[in-house]
């Protein structure tokens, strides 16, 4: 069950352009501790950006602990790794692991979630790598994605996860574990105002499918409207049903999914528009750019910002983050972002036009589910897919 608490003052940012600028001004007004997890990293002009302004925190007495997946942020150079060490900034690695020969379930689980929590005052989560908005292929405009800019109630269980997983880290690689800042109480961050949310985090351990439940939860109460955007689209056995048992109960049920193919793998998706577009779901393709986005609007009131893709790799595999809001201010403002997007860069598929795509498109999607599935088999999870 989601567990929702009040009082969070909660801003949604759009791209990298309202992002970036954001996630700067309050690292340098840090005072304390910074905690920064991200899967992407590259020292491009938004890396070394934040980098420099990381150091700068640093140079000010600030404990700055920057922690990278191993395979996401594989190909930053050790150079500049280095640079940042020097500058003050802690630099630890989650998985450094990343043999393509093994099939071992610890190598695939991955730090996905892009979390920065900032003296356990303001929290940032969302699903934006720190990466350049327009390190896209050629012709393509600036990816599209999402983050929110969180202060209050949800501070604590945010602080605290970032905090155990850099010790446990930390720990597990011999590394020095830094003095911890003692946590705030909950009475710092109680607020008469403010909305309802809560924080959904995917591991491991306790919370396997915690972000899949928020959401099949939020799909079976639906009522009137459900948009999901989301970049790799590849849902379960339980997913899929969900979102045909509510269009059959005549909910409007909207896809906006990610047009342009980066990897085979991703063909998967199509697999499933036949039987989605039979039962009344709509699907748009966004082929502008690359729509990177892991957000949704149910009924123009429960809605969702975070990391975390409706796919095996994402829901079953990875460490995600994901907020949950239930604001009807804050949804319709989402939802409003998401329909222009699709005015804006997408297309509409008819069940006429798919039927009538060229077989060996429809082929090839067939092949990348079945070696996807022969892929979760092999590693044990293939069960629901």
């Amino acid at each position: 069950m989601t567990n929702f608490l009040n009082g969070n003052h909660i801003k949604l940012l759009r791209n990298g352009a309202e992002y970036f600028p954001a996630l700067e001004a309050a690292i340098d007004v840090a005072k304390h501790e910074i905690y920064l997890e991200t899967y992407i990293y590259q020292a491009d002009k938004t890396g070394i950006k934040i980098g420099k302004a990381l150091m700068r925190a640093a140079q000010r007495g600030v404990s700055v602990c920057l922690l990278l997946d191993g395979f996401g942020s594989q190909d930053l150079a050790h150079n500049y790794i280095q640079s940042l060490g020097l500058g003050g900034v802690q630099v630890m690695f989650y998985r450094t692991k990343i043999s393509p020969w093994s099939l071992k379930k610890n190598r695939l689980r991955r730090l996905h979630r892009k979390i920065v929590v900032i003296d356990q005052q303001v929290g940032f989560v969302g699903g934006i790598n720190i990466i350049d908005d327009d390190d896209v292929p050629r012709g393509a405009t600036s990816r599209v994605d999402y983050a929110v800019r969180i202060e209050g109630a949800l501070l604590p269980m945010l602080y605290a996860s970032v905090h155990k997983l850099w010790r446990h880290i930390a720990w597990s690689q011999l590394r020095p574990i830094k003095k911890s800042v003692a946590a705030l109480s909950p009475a710092h961050y109680s607020h008469q105002d403010g909305m309802k949310a809560a924080l959904v985090l995917r591991d491991n351990i306790m919370h396997r499918r915690d972000i899949e439940e928020a959401y099949l939860s939020a799909i079976q109460y639906a009522k009137t409207e459900i948009i999901i955007a989301n970049a790799y689209f590849i849902p379960g056995m339980r997913f899929r049903k969900a979102l045909i048992d509510a269009a059959t109960r005549g909910v409007s049920v909207k896809l906006l999914l990610q047009g342009r193919v980066e990897y085979f793998v991703m063909l998967a998706t199509h697999a499933f528009y036949s039987l989605f577009l039979q039962h009344g779901i709509e699907i748009f393709e966004y082929r502008k750019s690359y729509m990177h986005s892991k957000v949704a609007v149910i009924d123009s009131e429960w809605a969702t910002v975070g990391s975390s893709n409706i796919d095996p790799f994402s829901l079953l595999l990875a460490r995600e983050a994901n907020v949950v809001v239930s604001d009807k201010t804050f949804a319709a403002e989402l939802r409003v972002d998401i329909l222009n997007t699709i005015q804006d860069g997408a297309s509409k598929l008819s069940h006429e036009d798919w039927r009538h795509r060229h077989l060996a498109g429809r082929f090839a999607s067939w092949l990348a589910y079945g070696f996807l599935r022969l892929f979760l088999g092999l590693i044990g999870y293939s069960n629901e897919h």
